[in-house]
């Protein structure tokens, strides 16, 4: 509780923006209660006894002369059991409980507990009274779901000789522990830690990502993968698929923990994970996909302020399952839009403008978050690594890629996967770009995918992209003379990158089976449109007629192999088996 000489007055209100006096005792960054309302809020300038105040709710109704209660304390998250399958706002309030208690949106200044505090949950202690234990030491374990095992970490600072330790349910500020540290004090353990959101996590090094992280999208996964802890940017213009994109890595990406961040998206894009991640099943467990999720919605209709904590609150929450030892990734929806509150709250506090308008920071301020991706060395004294992916989409006005924004995240990530509004509207999705993008993973991880499925699909990845890049070529003659133009050969290079393009590329999201492929289909896939094209060249050399392997009956087969489902991905193979057969007859018949 503030006491009475801390209490600040408002000075002036602008929007999200409040200026208090009488703040003397507050540091930057310190949470605030803001009116009789207790609106949540986050001092971001000081200056003499006067603070700048980012109130992250409606700041309508209040006005000079009311109260701002200091609490001291920098905007937290809880972190501990109870996170799975949560959906939060974005300053972590639970949106589930809110609901239930008000029976609509959000009331302003409603508080109430991230973790629920009736709730008890099974303790199993992993170490024993009388064991020596470090920051990041998994003490004990919560079967929080079927799907993630909920590891209780010493919390960083700590370290000495358990006392104590307990067995059987205990609610998330119970104390489960006593640690005695070196200097003789006592400290109680409980499930549930808190941590500052601006602050990164500790852990002990940082190494570069050198493992697939398998999306189950053909383009993706085989022209510009991205590693286990690896960043990737989105940027694109409205309506060619960003938020499907989205979900479709939060729903299939091979990371054991999902934390997806719907940004200042509209509501009904927000809706539509809300309604589908209960009824999609895990690949893997055949369990519900929210059982290793967690949400937080920052709509377009609520506070803009909130975006840039609701950013913050899910890296957070990411690093924690992180220094657990598991494989997260977190999907920000869209970073743009945090970028937009960025730039009202720095014109409101009348700073400097850089380029468009956004803050002269904003560079700084992304490469900041991106940099908390990696794959670490937690903390503790057992070896144990965590991997933190983030893919952010980027929403530039018109899809223009030289906008602030898309520039300052293209500096600091890896993956680049541009969206391309002519692919879009050619219905062709996802509409990735396949001669605009890159991957700088594409080296660093080859080796785990040769480990996966053999060399073969490393080199026919190399050989699709090379005929897709003379595709590109070949157009421009098209374009200007004609079709008539081209030789035989050159016309079989425009037939095979048209397969490649519809029949390996296109993927449809909200088909049951298409809308995974694992890395064996893909290799098996992307085999038989490349075994037409060899054996089609060499039957041209043998002297056949080009619109004879136009026509091969084998090639409805080649396009109809994306809906094979994953048991009877090794029937794929067949249909080379046929390729051969019916060119080898082709040639028989010219040969008489």
């Amino acid at each position: 509780m503030s006491r009475t000489e801390d209490i600040g007055r408002i000075l002036k209100v602008s929007g999200p923006l409040v200026v208090a006096e009488g703040m003397g005792t507050s540091r930057m960054y310190d949470v605030v209660k803001v009116s009789e309302k207790r609106l949540v809020g986050e001092i971001i300038g000081i200056e003499g006894d006067k603070a700048s105040i980012q109130v992250y709710e409606d700041t309508g109704g209040i006005g000079p002369g009311e109260p701002v209660y200091p609490t001291h304390e920098p905007l937290s998250v809880e972190l501990g059991p109870g996170l799975v399958e949560a959906i939060y706002d974005g300053i972590q309030r639970p949106l589930s409980d809110i609901a239930a208690k008000t029976g609509s949106f959000i009331t302003r200044g409603i508080e109430i507990p991230a973790l629920p505090r009736d709730k008890k949950w099974n303790f199993v202690p992993q170490a024993k009274k009388g064991q020596k234990v470090t920051a990041g030491d998994i003490i004990g374990t919560v079967a929080e779901t079927a799907l993630i095992e909920h590891r209780i970490m010493v919390p960083p600072g700590i370290e000495g000789e358990i006392v104590e330790i307990g067995n059987g349910s205990f609610t998330v500020e119970d104390t489960v522990a006593v640690i005695k540290t070196a200097d003789g004090k006592k400290v109680n353990i409980i499930m549930m830690q808190r941590w500052p959101v601006r602050k990164p996590r500790p852990y002990k090094r940082k190494y570069a990502p050198h493992e697939i992280l398998t999306t189950g999208q053909r383009i993706i996964d085989t022209f510009y993968p991205l590693g286990k802890g690896g960043t990737a940017c989105v940027p694109g213009p409205f309506g060619s698929g960003k938020t499907v994109i989205q979900h479709q890595l939060a729903k299939w990406a091979d990371a054991e923990v999902i934390v997806y961040v719907g940004c200042g998206e509209r509501g009904n894009e927000m809706t539509d994970v809300l309604i589908e991640f209960p009824e999609l099943k895990d690949p893997k467990s055949g369990e519900p996909m929210m059982k290793r999720t967690v949400l937080i919605a920052n709509t377009s209709n609520m506070p803009v302020a909130a975006r840039e904590a609701s950013v913050y609150t899910g890296v957070t929450i990411a690093e924690y399952f992180r220094d657990m030892g598991y494989s997260v990734a977190l999907m920000a929806d869209s970073t743009s839009r945090w970028a937009e509150a960025m730039r009202e709250i720095s014109g409101r506090l009348e700073e400097m403008p850089g380029e468009e308008g956004y803050p002269a920071y904003l560079s700084a301020r992304i490469a900041e978050f991106y940099e908390r991706a990696g794959l670490v060395e937690c903390i503790g004294s057992d070896e144990r690594r965590g991997a933190l992916s983030v893919i952010g989409a980027v929403s530039p006005p018109g899809g223009d890629l030289s906008d602030p924004v898309v520039q300052a995240t293209l500096r600091v990530v890896k993956v680049f996967w541009s969206l391309e509004d002519t692919l879009a509207y050619a219905r062709h999705f996802p509409a990735i770009s396949w001669l605009r993008s890159y991957s700088l993973y594409t080296d660093s991880v080859a080796e785990s995918v040769r480990e996966a499925i053999g060399d073969k699909f490393l080199a026919d990845s190399k050989e699709a992209m090379r005929l897709l890049q003379e595709e590109d070529e070949l157009k421009e003659i098209v374009r200007l003379i004609g079709l008539d133009a081209l030789s035989p050969k050159e016309r079989l290079i425009m037939e095979a990158t048209r397969s490649i393009r519809e029949d390996f590329l296109h993927q449809n999201a909200f088909h049951e089976i298409d809308t995974y492929a694992s890395l064996q289909k893909q290799a098996k896939m992307l085999s038989v449109v490349l075994k037409y094209y060899r054996e089609a060249q060499k039957a041209l050399d043998a002297g056949a007629s080009l619109d004879d392997l136009l026509n091969l009956k084998v090639r409805e087969k080649i396009a109809r192999a994306r809906y094979m489902r994953e048991a009877d991905r090794e029937k794929i193979a067949e249909i080379e088996e046929e390729i051969v057969s019916e060119i080898a007859s082709l040639k028989k018949e010219i040969s008489q």
